[in-house]
């Protein structure tokens, strides 16, 4: 499972993986199953009608419009490239597809079955009969190896991701099966489930232009899926309309009741967050996911807020499998933040508190783990097997991973902030800094220390500029530099900056894509999502016990082991989160009574009131 983070934590934009207990799905070992389940059982049982949280009532119609952040310059999702569009899950489908009211469960879509052996070293799928696309042409094996294929090729994260899986061969005229160079890795079978399909034939066909179309660049073309909405109008990087497949091959499905109400849904896009709420208040847009506290604190006092059009929630839900760590991003390819009490003396010039208190009402708190959220953040000192897998790498890591529970520096008054700014000073002067005059500089070469902050929106503006403010009283010169999101996407794929704002969102299943964030491989690769240039023997050591972990609380032991190596090596200033997400959202759009247990179940498992 992946889930992807945005500044401020909008959950509509978080996809990760797990590596968790054997199960009564595992241990079916060769048989056919209809579900994975690496976190306990699978909750439904082969046959079941329906998921618990989707209304089998629901009516089919209406338009929702919603909105989004930014641009996009492209519809193909499988290569790294271009700003994509969002909704494409909409068109495109996996093999099996994830529920929101269990942990790393998934339930057979494009395939009807999966099998594995005892020791996960490889993994079958049987396509189900029926699966179609959008023209006629039936899903087949074929159209699986080569989505693999194209994927590993053409997107060099997911050739991180995908490292293991040594071969994809058709094994019946409806199976396939993907042979790993690992074994016992539980989550490879789950992640390759995830796997999105395209079709071959549709990609080696020429377009509307009479050339053969590409699937490793970018494209504006309305790409073709299986899924139940396909795309009827692009407005490049304005907006993008999908409406309803009506003969959807898998309206019937079991994983489908319920699903999928919408008859069409447009996604504009925005420049400015500001206009953007403007849209929804005006009723231009039907759903809003806040992510500023000044703002749903006072901000609703327009007449369809206070008379009963508009509905405001905060909801826990999408935070109870999430954990996350989000803040400054000091990019160690630059010399400058390579020393660790460099990136501490950083963390100590962030006045959390003073901000919490000024612009956030107090609606947030402090990130303390990368992890933070969830069980399987560090905590205390560690004991039992977590010490176990520490030990095994003691030589490598700081002293203070075992002598002392992280902390971040608290401040919030004149007074604190004054003792945590002279703490800096002094990690600067021990990393071979000093004050001169009113600078910070080399005390070798006599070069300031400078910096800029990259965002991809004004947004965060309203804690970096304070920010830079604090840095500025211990002689750093720092800027802030907001960019449009196509810029910003190249900048960090490219690694052009100083220190970004961004962050990583976690399940409670930890697996492969931590080398993705932390690993050694992943540093130097760009468009890889280890914006720090984190390059660690001993973190590369533990990640790899997170991937291989045997059981439940070995997985649980090795992630507090992880969690507790990055928060000792100060690689993120740490910012903050909240633990509900505040939603609103006018009457005319309906929910499930009973939101799944992990999640909103938007848009899918939501509908329009036929009155209206």
């Amino acid at each position: 499972m992946t889930h992807r983070l945005v500044p401020l934590l909008s959950l509509a934009a978080l996809a990760l993986s797990v590596v968790l207990p054997v199960t009564r799905a595992a241990e079916n070992v060769g048989g056919w199953t209809h579900a994975m389940a690496i976190v306990g059982e699978p909750k439904y049982a082969e046959g079941f009608a329906r998921f618990d949280y989707v209304n089998p009532e629901a009516p089919k119609g209406g338009h929702l419009d919603l909105s989004e952040m930014g641009s996009f310059d492209t519809l193909n999702p499988l290569p790294a490239k271009g700003d994509l569009a969002v909704g494409l899950g909409l068109v495109l489908e996996p093999l099996m597809m994830a529920t929101e009211d269990e942990i790393a469960t998934s339930y057979g879509l494009l395939a009807e079955a999966v099998k594995y052996p005892a020791d996960f070293s490889s993994v079958t799928f049987r396509l189900r009969q029926g699966a179609r696309w959008h023209d006629g042409e039936p899903v087949t094996v074929e159209d699986v190896i080569w989505s693999f294929e194209q994927t590993v090729e053409n997107n060099p994260s997911r050739q991180i991701y995908y490292r293991h899986v040594k071969s994809a061969e058709k094994t019946g005229a409806r199976e396939v099966t993907f042979t790993f160079d690992e074994v016992n890795n539980r989550e490879l079978p789950k992640i390759v489930g995830d796997l999105l399909i395209h079709p071959r034939h549709w990609w080696e066909s020429e377009g509307p232009d009479g050339e053969k179309r590409d699937i490793s660049a970018t494209t504006l073309e309305p790409i073709m899926g299986s899924g139940p909405y396909r795309i009827s109008s692009v407005r490049p990087g304005d907006s993008m309309t999908f409406e309803r497949v009506e003969d959807y091959w898998g309206a019937d499905l079991n994983v489908n009741v319920g699903r999928h109400n919408f008859a069409s849904i447009q996604y504009t896009y925005f420049g400015d967050r500001n206009v953007e709420f403007e849209s929804f208040k005006a009723g231009d847009t039907d759903f809003w996911s806040e992510n500023e506290a000044k703002r749903w604190a006072t901000a609703y006092d327009f007449p369809a807020a206070t008379n009963g059009e508009i509905i405001r929630e905060e909801v826990d839900n999408p935070y109870r499998s999430v954990g996350v760590m989000v803040g400054f991003i000091p990019n160690q390819r630059r010399a400058r933040f390579q020393d660790q009490r460099v990136r501490q003396a950083l963390n100590y010039a962030f006045d959390f508190e003073t901000l919490n208190r000024s612009i956030f009402y107090g609606q947030y708190q402090r990130i303390s783990s990368y992890f933070h959220g969830t069980e399987l953040a560090a905590s205390g000192l560690p004991t039992g097997r977590e010490l176990e897998i520490l030990e095994s790498v003691r030589d490598k890591l700081p002293e203070r991973v075992f002598t002392q529970p992280y902390e971040n520096p608290v401040a919030g008054d004149r007074t604190q902030l004054r003792e945590n700014l002279r703490k800096a000073v002094e990690l600067f002067k021990q990393a071979g800094y000093e004050l001169r005059g009113s600078q910070m500089v080399n005390a070798a070469t006599g070069e300031p220390f400078t910096l800029e902050i990259l965002l991809n929106s004004p947004i965060i503006e309203r804690v970096a500029l304070p920010y830079t403010q604090t840095l500025k009283l211990i002689g750093i010169a720092a800027t802030v530099r907001s960019v449009d999101s196509a810029e910003y996407t190249n900048r960090l794929r490219s690694r052009d900056f100083d220190v970004t704002y961004n962050g990583w969102g976690q399940s409670l299943s930890p697996g492969n894509e931590q080398r993705e964030y932390w690993g050694t491989e992943a540093a130097d690769r760009e468009g890889s999502l280890n914006y720090a240039g984190i390059k660690n023997e001993a973190i590369d050591t533990l990640v790899r016990q997170v991937v291989l972990a045997k059981d439940r609380d070995d997985l649980v032991a090795a992630t507090r082991a992880l969690d507790r190596a990055l928060l000792a090596h100060h690689y993120v200033i740490p910012s903050y989160t909240r633990r509900s997400q505040p939603i609103a959202y006018w009457t005319k759009l309906q929910r499930p009574a009973e939101l799944p247990h992990y999640g909103l179940g938007f848009p899918d498992a939501w509908w329009m009131a036929k009155e209206r």
